[in-house]
């Protein structure tokens, strides 16, 4: 008996909203449930580490106590950028260059620094996998320093990434909490399921091309404001409010003007995004924290009008943007933050699509004229 072909109405130039497109073990979304492995993204947030969700992520189970010790080691020790890269990095131009665009370039000048790029087996892409994890957040602390004049510092090989990443943007020791907040905020990112910069990665991945190559097409894509931008975005549009007094009025003006509400809606959760929730929370203690406990009354309005109004929830961008503001987080390295996150999710999904290979190839439908004579 031939296959049952399930044909999803409006697909066709939709963004290919349903339709599935490879199949997968590595993340799922079902309903308001996200899953890494099985495991639900409460449970990682709750108990899990950034390394140890890495790990998970790569080889579909939990570490050994020794595994995780052994990749923790390996991603302390590779998160040092080579003073001769460095150097060449200097001459990236910085001013005026969208952080994405500059990870970009950086993330492609690896390859050029990496004897493993062209080396297609095994054994060298989990090596290059574990490279390209450590060294993606030395990358956006360097484009800020750099920018700005400062040397780039050094990481501390034996702390976490969530550790360093302050560390090395700052040059001083971060609080314990913090690191703690922020190792969440990269678990919570690491992977969703075939959103747009996963799907990229996988089309390039398909033609066997190099690893380099395939997460350079990912950031691209993340780069785009409708898939990673969204957070900075938030920001600015609670900025651009100014107070709790004009939530009200502006979200009102914006919904008449049909304006776009950012952070707000997602094409697959309907019922809410888990993470959001759990970025609520942490909004609400750090902006207190912080002394900016309006920014977290003024997102809660919103959430609660667009609720009422649109019946439409907040997705991960909503509260991580007054999270890492809280941070102290240059608003333009939201992005690259999650770039840094979800270089891990990119790289189980190449790692996956290369165990049972097949190049991507969609057909378009025809909508042009025909039988035209020359």
């Amino acid at each position: 008996m031939a296959a049952q072909v399930e044909v999803y109405e409006g697909a066709l130039d939709r963004g290919l909203e349903g339709v599935v497109a490879c199949s997968t073990g590595i993340s799922s979304i079902q309903d308001a449930t996200l899953t890494y492995r099985g495991y639900t993204i409460e449970e990682l947030a709750a108990k899990s580490t950034f390394e140890e969700t890495v790990f998970l992520l790569w080889n579909d189970r939990r570490p050994t106590p020794e595994e995780l010790s052994t990749l923790k080691k390996e991603l302390g020790v590779n998160m040092t950028l080579s003073p001769e890269f460095v150097k060449v990095l200097k001459t990236v131009p910085t001013q005026n260059v969208h952080p994405m665009a500059w990870l970009r370039t950086a993330t492609s000048l690896l390859a050029h620094y990496d004897q493993e790029a062209q080396d297609m087996s095994d054994a060298a892409n989990k090596r290059k996998a574990v490279r390209l994890t450590a060294k993606m957040t030395t990358l956006v602390t360097a484009f800020d320093r750099i920018r700005n004049g400062k040397d780039v510092v050094a990481p501390k090989t034996d702390k976490s990434v969530a550790y360093n990443f302050f560390w090395t943007l700052n040059g001083e020791e971060p609080d314990a909490e913090l690191v703690k907040d922020f190792d969440t905020c990269l678990i919570l990112h690491a992977d969703h399921e075939l959103n747009c910069s996963a799907f990229a990665t996988r089309v390039t991945a398909s033609s066997l091309s190099d690893m380099h190559s395939s997460i350079v097409s990912a950031i691209s894509a993340l780069k785009g404001p409708l898939h990673g931008g969204a957070n900075e975005q938030v920001i600015k549009m609670l900025q651009d409010i100014g107070s709790i007094e004009a939530c009200k009025t502006w979200i009102a003006r914006a919904l008449d003007n049909k304006e776009k509400v950012m952070g707000i809606g997602h094409r697959v959760y309907k019922n809410g995004d888990p993470r959001a929730k759990i970025l609520r929370t942490m909004s609400e203690r750090l902006t207190k924290k912080k002394g900016e406990a309006h920014l977290y009354t003024m997102s809660t309005m919103i959430d609660d009008i667009m609720r009422e109004k649109k019946d439409l929830l907040p997705n991960v961008d909503f509260y991580s943007a007054t999270v890492y503001y809280s941070m102290g987080i240059p608003t333009d390295l939201f992005t690259p933050i999650f770039a840094a996150s979800r270089v891990s999710g990119w790289l189980a999904h190449m790692l996956e699509q290369w165990k049972n290979n097949r190049i991507y190839r969609p057909r378009g439908k025809w909508v042009g004229k025909t039988g035209l004579k020359f």
